[in-house]
């Protein structure tokens, strides 16, 4: 099997739980090598903490998690190389500059002299007049832009991100919406995102998963959803349509 038929994410029977009430069942799952996957699901649906196994964050009770072909527990630090996330609320050390923050996120990531990375992503992502000002002045997306720096400071293959939208304004969201879409056509990375926004997903995505109640009810191309349900009229209806009724979106 060579690289490119090998999915960028694979996930086999993944079940786990919390004080003895199960949260994913028996999770099968396949993402593609330079998709980008929007994760749907309902509050409680198990989204978060199939993104924390992802991850490596936490381990699950019982399956298995490949990226590219590899076990994601066999050696999590090779795992952690090959991955960059992007949690909902990003910490930083308010008192200190972007560049000093990157900086001590990067030596902690392994790079031994990471400041021509640190210029050279902020230079992509276009915020390098940002380089000496202090986080803790920042706005929701001017932070924002600086996780997804410290995520893909190590060229990772593939990118996790976690409600990356949330609480942003309109202009945010577009900027972060063509951030994800230039990395991934310029970079082909693989970009698995837990969202709510069914209208980014409709801008972003190439494929989809729903996950209601710890179970995967529905998994296909946009192009394939959008084909199958031509009555509808939204993503949210389709949402609904294929099992995501259990409560609202988040």
């Amino acid at each position: 099997m060579n690289e490119t038929t090998i999915p960028a994410i694979g996930i086999e029977r993944l079940s786990h739980g919390y004080n003895g009430k199960e949260v994913l069942h028996d999770l099968d799952l396949s993402v593609a090598a330079g998709e980008i996957f929007g994760f749907l699901g309902h509050n409680g649906a198990g989204k978060t903490t199939t993104m924390n196994i992802l991850t490596t964050l936490v381990k699950p009770v019982s399956g298995t998690v490949s990226l590219f072909g590899e076990d994601a527990f066999a050696d999590s630090g090779r795992a952690r190389s090959m991955l960059g996330y992007l949690p909902e609320n990003v910490n930083f050390y308010d008192n200190l500059t972007t560049l000093e923050n990157l900086h001590y996120l990067a030596r902690l990531s392994g790079l031994r002299d990471p400041k021509p990375r640190i210029l050279q992503t902020l230079d992509y992502l276009d915020f390098t007049a940002h380089l000496d000002e202090r986080v803790g002045s920042f706005s929701k997306g001017m932070r924002q832009r600086v996780g997804l720096a410290q995520a893909i400071l190590h060229e990772p293959k593939i990118l996790f991100l976690d409600e990356p939208t949330s609480g942003l304004d309109p202009s945010g969201v577009k900027q972060v919406r063509e951030l994800v879409l230039k990395l991934n056509r310029e970079r082909g990375m693989t970009i698995f995102m837990n969202t709510h926004l069914l209208s980014e997903v409709s801008l972003t995505c190439t494929s989809i998963g729903v996950l209601s109640a710890g179970r995967l009810v529905y998994h296909d191309s946009l192009q394939e959803t959008l084909q199958r349900f031509p009555t509808e009229n939204s993503l949210e209806e389709i949402y609904y349509a294929v099992g995501g009724s259990n409560g609202g979106m988040g």
